[in-house]
């Protein structure tokens, strides 16, 4: 007579062994190639959000959750001026920061987020802007993505910041196939070399952003497009 738990367990192992794995189909040379021309073609990359200090950048990045960086730009041009430190943003109020944000999506939830983490930042952090993404997580509308950029661009941690361009070339490319952003951003801190980590975020979303855009990737201007490995990459003949 058959074990039917002894078989239920075979079955099971052979299904598990069965389950495609999603590695990237890039070598480590090539890997180590790609981010090697994105530092040839633009060594210091930077973000696009202004700001004048580091809280101002982390209103910024804040602010900028489904909305362009150009129309959070245009936002924060007047309230930055008057509210550039996290003191300046709480006695401006809720309701004033309410009125020169109204432009972007989700601005009611958006204004009330930067009001709380301003008074939290001085409750909790001395008006300081902490340098761990723990403690960021902690304060209103900071996810890991959020943090992640604060800590890249103010504080030079090699942090990767999986926003939605990073994610969709991420997979299209198939360097670092994942169905979250947070299983790109570990399978990319695992396969960047580290001498490319600090700016290899920027280096993926910009490219993501005027290159391989999501409808139609640029293709006859892609400075990767020799190593390019994306099944939707369009061939010079055809451009």
């Amino acid at each position: 007579m058959v074990d039917a738990t002894k078989t239920k367990k075979v079955a099971s192992s052979f299904t598990a062994r069965k389950k495609p794995v999603s590695r990237s189909r890039y070598s480590k040379a090539e890997i180590y190639e790609i981010f090697s021309t994105f530092e040839k073609d633009n060594p210091e990359p930077e973000g696009e959000l202004n700001h004048s200090n580091v809280f101002t950048l982390l209103v910024a990045v804040v602010l900028s959750a489904q909305a362009t960086d150009a129309g959070v730009n245009k936002a924060t041009k007047y309230l930055f001026k008057v509210a550039d430190t996290p003191e300046k943003m709480v006695a401006l109020g809720e309701d004033k920061i309410r009125e020169e944000i109204r432009t972007i999506g989700l601005y009611k939830n958006k204004a009330k987020n930067t009001f709380l983490l301003s008074k939290l930042l001085i409750e909790n952090h001395a008006g300081q802007v902490p340098q761990t993404r723990e403690e960021l997580e902690t304060l209103p509308g900071v996810g890991r993505k959020t943090a992640n950029v604060v800590l890249n661009i103010a504080f030079g941690q090699p942090t990767i910041a999986v926003d939605t361009h990073l994610f969709r070339i991420a997979n299209r490319l198939g360097l670092a196939p994942g169905k979250t952003p947070l299983d790109v951003e570990l399978k990319l801190e695992k396969i960047i070399p580290p001498e490319f980590m600090r700016h290899s975020h920027h280096w993926l979303i910009l490219h993501g952003r005027y290159i391989c855009k999501a409808r139609k990737p640029v293709c006859d201007r892609c400075i990767l497009y020799d190593l390019c490995k994306s099944k939707e990459k369009i061939l010079k003949a055809d451009v």
